[in-house]
């Protein structure tokens, strides 16, 4: 072994020994949002992950279960996840290593990478995003190697590696696949430029690239068994193989099933406002350096020049296929995850623009020690200074927040009920709870979504003993067609057991409300038969502290899942007295004047209980009052209804001064105003 061998390996080790130091403690213990409890939920019950399935990550995540039983699964996966990051941060560093040598250049890649926000973030949760910026990073290594081999043994054996890899890292996250797109035929090139392609050859790349891709056999094997209480998809034909992994139930090259098209250039400004805002412009700057620096070394310019057009292959082609609307904070949330591919290429070209700036500069002006030692200060402080500036928003170690609000919401489910989840909060956190760690047994989860699927009842209806299913798939618009059901026929089947959906039903099926009723229930709703009798003050009564949920309104990042958490967590607070309100303006005589009071007492006690509360409750409040009033107001001061709503109309305007119906506010408010004056004025002697 050489030196210059000897000391990559001890900086590339040092690099992925730090960075995991940093990590672990920063790991969250508790379930995350998003997918990652669906994730964590088909490694403990080894079904199929949603499409394209992600086998390698389910099969890793299980051995994870197996080697690092903690408490929590969570814990356990989301650990999984930071090593793997850990691993990547040191591919950065070994392939700066291999073309520019070790020096501080290479640590600012694998370090710097890792410590930048997006790439923290989502190596501390159980998401499939650090295991590609691994593969990311031993692609650029082996291309690295493979450009610097000296015999066309290596050169092969370089190849054979980087075929396997490709191969298992489309078996992690497609979106490698516009990696590979540049890397292959470079590296076909390159052997036939050295005529060391042959059909041998190729055949002995093609196998191992086959190889690469086994572990989706792991997904007709699992859906064969269908032994997992929790699985996606039929994977035991060809069909349903295929479109499993070309999404197509999801969005085939797109991002999510739907009918809008996002702007190209609207998603490529994202990027770069990312960039910039994210990372250091000394980054952004040395990675130019090392593109115009390459042009004067013909040997040095290969693998920055690849890097770049893996980097404008890839963000041109997912800016173009990103179709989620990233005004809405959650949603660029959803799509900034992908820029980890992009961020990748960029600090290892400015760690290879860090590298080449020193030597240029020792070959222009001596004193290489000098520009070593500050090329070493440079890297220490932009790493220490991102490490400082993230350290606090990606520790997400005491972060429980998604975690209690599924178990809030499972504890309040009554004894043996069937629960329909909608959408991924409810949905993955209810499941992680329920099959991993084994919470409310007695409860019955069924996804709304996946009713629809013609596999969901043929697949996993057998692990729903206790729910009975009408057809082969509900339906919601054509529910009337064979082998088909509507919700109404769903809740009917199965009427013996209370029924809640959480959150939401869709629009498309309203049939059911022919028979049925939907009752608030915290953050769900009970659907109930239509002649059961609603009795107010009882419902209020049950729901009105239904959990002990004590975060701040407001106290999260608009991005994030924990803020969709909190914000449902504190409007199931005035559910009822919604509902209540909702239900007085249908209805008339004295039932109406008793919807109003109960509904404006609920309102009154939660406003006068959390004074920083949501601003839509001091509208709906002021509504209450006015109401209550125009009813005969039951007893209540006409004054202090009248004072009321012109408080909370107040309040409302104070906090959305933009609201579309501002104007029409301010009218009712010098109306109540002048009924207020008018009402003391025949009072006074």
């Amino acid at each position: 072994m050489t030196s210059a061998e000897r000391s990559t390996r001890l900086l590339t080790g040092a690099t992925v020994a730090c960075v995991a130091a940093l990590y672990l403690p920063c790991v969250q213990k508790a379930v995350p949002g998003g997918d990652s409890g669906e994730l964590i939920t088909t490694a403990c019950e080894l079904g199929v992950a949603h499409p394209p399935g992600y086998p390698l990550f389910t099969l890793l995540s299980r051995v994870a279960l197996v080697l690092l039983p903690f408490q929590s699964s969570a814990y356990s996966v989301n650990l999984l996840s930071g090593l793997l990051g850990a691993l990547a941060s040191g591919a950065l560093c070994f392939t700066v290593c291999r073309v520019g040598g070790a020096g501080p250049g290479a640590v600012l890649a694998g370090a710097g990478f890792a410590v930048s926000r997006l790439v923290w973030q989502w190596s501390m949760v159980a998401e499939v995003f650090s295991l590609n910026n691994l593969f990311v990073g031993l692609l650029f290594s082996l291309a690295a190697c493979f450009h610097h081999a000296d015999s066309a043994p290596q050169r092969r054996k370089f190849a054979q590696w980087g075929a396997l890899c490709c191969g298992l890292g489309l078996c992690n996250q497609h979106t490698l696949v516009l990696y590979v797109a540049v890397i292959v035929p470079w590296v076909l090139h390159r052997l036939h430029s050295h005529r060391e392609l042959s059909l041998r050859g190729l055949a002995e790349l093609g196998l191992c690239f086959s190889g690469g891709l086994l572990p989706y056999v792991y997904l007709p094997v699992s859906s064969f068994l269908n032994l997992a209480r929790w699985s996606w998809g039929d994977q035991t034909s060809f069909l349903g193989l295929f479109t499993h992994l070309l999404r197509a139930e999801y969005g085939t090259f797109s991002l999510a099933k739907t009918d809008r098209t996002a702007s190209l250039a609207t998603m490529l400004q994202a990027q770069l406002d990312h960039c910039v805002a994210d990372l250091p412009l000394p980054v952004l700057a040395l990675a130019g350096i090392a593109v115009f620096l390459s042009l004067r070394d013909r040997r040095r310019c290969v693998l920055p020049w690849l890097l770049v057009s893996m980097l404008l292959l890839y963000s041109l082609f997912f800016a173009w296929r990103a179709n989620l609307d990233i005004e809405k904070p959650l949603l660029l949330g959803v799509v900034e995850r992908f820029w980890l591919q992009s961020d990748a290429a960029l600090f290892v070209l400015a760690g290879l623009g860090l590298c080449g700036l020193q030597e240029a500069l020792e070959r222009w002006l001596g004193r290489g020690a000098l520009w070593s030692a500050g090329g070493w200060a440079l890297t220490a402080t932009l790493v220490a200074h991102l490490a400082h500036s993230n350290h606090r928003e990606c520790d997400q170690s005491h972060n429980d927040v998604v975690e209690r609000f599924a178990r809030g919401v499972l504890d309040s489910i009554p004894q043996d009920s069937i629960v329909l989840t909608r959408g991924d909060l409810p949905g993955n956190t209810l499941r992680y709870l329920h099959y991993c760690q084994g919470l409310r047994p007695d409860v019955s989860l069924v996804d709304q979504e996946m009713m629809t699927y013609s596999w969901y009842v043929a697949k996993l209806g057998q692990h729903h003993g206790r729910v009975h299913f009408p057809g082969l798939w509900w339906d919601p618009v054509q529910s009337s067609e064979k082998n088909t059901f509507g919700l109404e026929q769903f809740l009917a089947q199965n009427s013996q057991r209370a029924v809640f959906a959480c959150i939401g039903l869709p629009e498309g099926d309203p049939g059911w409300q022919r028979s049925f009723s939907r009752w608030p229930w915290g953050v769900c709703d009970q659907l109930v038969p239509a002649q059961t009798r609603f009795q107010p003050e009882e419902w209020g009564r049950r729901t009105r502290n239904m959990y002990n949920w004590t975060e701040a309104h407001n106290s999260f990042h608009p991005g994030s899942w924990e803020r969709v958490a909190n914000e449902e967590m504190w409007q199931a607070r005035m559910k009822t007295a919604f509902f209540l309100f909702d239900q007085a303006e249908s209805v008339e005589g004295e039932t109406k004047a008793h919807h109003f009071d109960v509904s404006y007492a609920l309102y009154k006690e939660i406003v006068e209980k959390d004074k920083d509360h949501p601003s839509n409750w001091d509208k709906n409040m002021a509504l209450a009052s006015e109401r209550l009033l125009r009813s005969g107001g039951r007893g209540h001061s006409q004054d202090s209804l009248l004072s009321q709503s012109i408080k909370y109309f107040k309040l409302y305007l104070d906090k959305e001064p933009t609201d579309p119906q501002a104007d029409a506010i301010r009218s009712a408010i010098a109306h109540l105003l002048k009924e207020r004056r008018r009402l003391r004025e025949s009072h006074t002697p």
